[in-house]
């Protein structure tokens, strides 16, 4: 098998741009598209061959259960409703299909144990969609890190995702509907947050968190409301702390800042590099330099740029996930990092969504 054959189990708008990913991969190919109806899956593919063919038109499922049975299918890409996630899921990696799961991967930390323990048992790849994790931007970061000068001992991490969302779209997204998508602004944009801090942490869990569900929300029809703009405070064992803040009504931010004792490193698009720009972060070490009465601040300043550019879809995050992805199906050997990366993530949010719940300090609009 020199290609991965790639299913997508729903026709949501996010699959488009990982159908160009899959194509751009190399080593992988969208080979089926299921969803409730073949008439449905069928004018997807229609929608998506007409952007960016396949030479082998994909085919189409009129049903879930359909693709992850069939022979021409080795691995399923699942952006369902987080709701209805863990079904499929373990029934794919039962029928010996690998799993790319859309985050936030699960409605609990028990239910994505149940389904990382589907993929183990059934040797089958489990990795989640987060695309920043496999950029070279991020190795370049963690030689930055660790080099014991530009940034030093690390003390605080702060990172912020949010956009701005119409009434339109309060009105009648999936994401304040809390039957699909319980955890709200938290799961959608502060799974990238907690991602990021555990990542500069070396994954190294919190010992406590403290939480706020500033303001919460619901679609018509959802059994009940969402966080829509949320904050949390993360403190670690060795003296670290860090926080984050996750937003629906806060215009696009997507910054994070790791200071230490020595410098800082921002980087102002951690999530998504920005269209038309290559892939940087800067690293400052600033002096405050007094003589006498008179005093002034020195910035060393200087900006790391990485060279794969943000609007380059040949080498985008998304097409290094999944060429990563199949590198590890093709070699035969399941990487188990991924999982444990991901149950570490769902474990710190399912953590700070309980204590800011508790705290019921919520303003609802």
């Amino acid at each position: 098998m020199s290609q991965v054959r790639w299913g997508i189990i729903s026709t949501a708008t996010i699959g488009h741009r990982n159908w160009q990913a899959i194509k751009l991969s190399g080593n992988g190919r969208v080979a089926g598209v299921a969803s409730r109806s073949s008439d449905s899956a069928q004018a997807y593919v229609q929608q998506c061959q007409d952007w960016c063919a396949f030479e082998e038109p994909p085919l189409a499922f009129g049903s879930y259960q359909e693709l992850i049975e069939s022979d021409q299918i080795d691995a399923v890409y699942v952006p369902l409703p987080t709701g209805l996630r863990k079904e499929w899921v373990i029934a794919a990696a039962k029928a010996g299909k690998h799993v790319m799961c859309e985050k936030p991967c699960s409605a609990s930390l028990a239910d994505l144990t149940e389904m990382t323990e589907a993929c183990r048992a059934n040797n089958v790849q489990f990795m989640d969609g987060v695309m920043f994790m496999h950029t070279e931007r991020l190795n370049r970061m963690r030689a930055v890190l660790e080099d014991g000068s530009s940034v030093g001992d690390m003390r605080r991490i702060h990172c912020q995702f949010s956009f701005c969302a119409d009434e339109q779209w309060m009105e009648t997204d999936i994401r304040l509907d809390s039957s699909l998508e319980p955890q709200g602004c938290l799961g959608d944009l502060g799974w990238y947050c907690i991602r990021y801090i555990l990542w500069s942490m070396n994954y190294q869990m919190p010992a406590r968190v403290e939480a706020t569900v500033l303001t919460e929300r619901h679609r018509q029809g959802s059994p009940s409301a969402v966080p829509i703009e949320f904050s949390a405070e993360l403190f670690f064992g060795d003296g670290v702390s860090a926080s984050f803040y996750c937003s629906f009504i806060t215009e696009n931010q997507q910054w994070a800042n790791i200071s230490g004792t020595k410098g800082y490193l921002h980087v102002n698009d951690f999530v998504l590099p920005y269209k038309g720009d290559e892939a940087t972060f800067e690293v400052s070490n600033a002096d405050f330099v007094m003589n006498q009465c008179d005093f002034e601040m020195l910035n060393h300043r200087r900006t790391e740029t990485v060279q794969e550019a943000g609007n380059s879809a040949l080498n985008s995050e998304e097409t290094n996930l999944f060429r990563n992805f199949n590198e590890l199906v093709l070699g035969g050997t399941p990487d188990e990092k991924w999982a444990e990366i991901s149950l570490k993530t769902q474990q710190v949010m399912d953590q700070c969504l309980m204590v800011a719940r508790e705290k019921s300090a919520v303003t609802s609009i």
